[in-house]
């Protein structure tokens, strides 16, 4: 959408704008969260899937709602909404390398894939494979607290300006709303662990994020590459991963890296 274009909203879009505004403010949880788009959110935007990412500050992908008021086949929901290569999930590193936002693509009868948003011609053909026809999408900017995407697939209309100005008006919202159900996931999570992280076991953590083996970690902190062993394999079972990549994951998940952990004291 170009920024010279002067959207004018109609008298009831700006009612619909309102109250899509103010139905957000108490919005804390997954479950207000769905409510809330599937109300207010679908009044001025209807949509038939909502893809909505939130990423950590260090940009890794830390949560995914597949947002949706009807049936959705789940090899259709996996396709758009997987952790490592879903469609949602490679619309947002494409926006995110510099892709201009808000953006649209439309894929239905007819449609010419270069009059879309420029980049994402690319997409036209699996858009129709999986019979969604358009998508409209928008992202934060990489903040300190983390950024968020959002993707709309299969508008009931072609997407057009005033429907990506909507989304622009909106995203403040979208951003902050799932800031929060994020937030209130992950404590859920940690509450749901049999004990706390230890301050140790973060602290290793964090190191193996770095990409230190056990005997580096080990050096960093004055303990012995088998000490560092024994405490991963204790924060392994607390996790119920087992191996260094699950945990890191793991760990992304629960915001255990929000905080880089003070260097302890060396060990004896």
């Amino acid at each position: 959408m170009s920024v010279e274009q002067l959207v004018i909203l109609s008298a009831l879009e700006q009612e619909y704008l309102l109250h899509a505004i103010e139905a957000a403010l108490p919005v804390q949880d997954a479950r207000q969260f769905f409510l809330w788009t599937q109300g207010p959110l679908q009044a001025l935007l209807p949509h038939q899937v909502m893809l909505a990412l939130q990423f950590g500050a260090q940009d890794e992908l830390q949560h995914v709602e597949c947002l949706h008021s009807g049936v959705l086949d789940a090899a259709l929901r996996e396709r758009l909404s997987n952790r490592d290569d879903g469609l949602a999930l490679r619309l947002a590193r494409h926006g995110r390398r510099g892709g201009r936002l808000p953006a649209m693509l439309d894929a239905g009868p007819g449609a010419d894939p270069s009059k879309g948003s420029p980049g994402l011609a690319p997409f036209h053909g699996e858009l129709r494979e999986l019979g969604l026809e358009n998508m409209l999408l928008h992202g934060s900017e990489r903040l300190p607290g983390g950024a968020t995407f959002f993707v709309l697939f299969g508008l009931p209309h072609r997407p057009r300006a005033r429907h990506a100005y909507f989304l622009q008006l909106l995203l403040p919202y979208l951003h902050l709303s799932l800031q929060r159900v994020g937030g209130q996931q992950a404590r859920a999570a940690v509450r749901a662990l049999a004990r706390p992280v230890s301050a140790r076991e973060a602290e290793i953590l964090h190191w193996v994020r770095e990409g230190k083996s056990n005997d580096e970690i080990g050096l960093i902190l004055g303990i012995s590459g088998l000490t560092v062993k024994n405490h991963l394999q204790r924060l392994y079972r607390l996790l119920a991963v087992s191996n260094r990549a699950q945990a890191i994951a793991r760990g992304m998940a629960l915001q255990l890296f929000d905080r880089p952990p003070q260097l302890l004291a060396r060990a004896a």
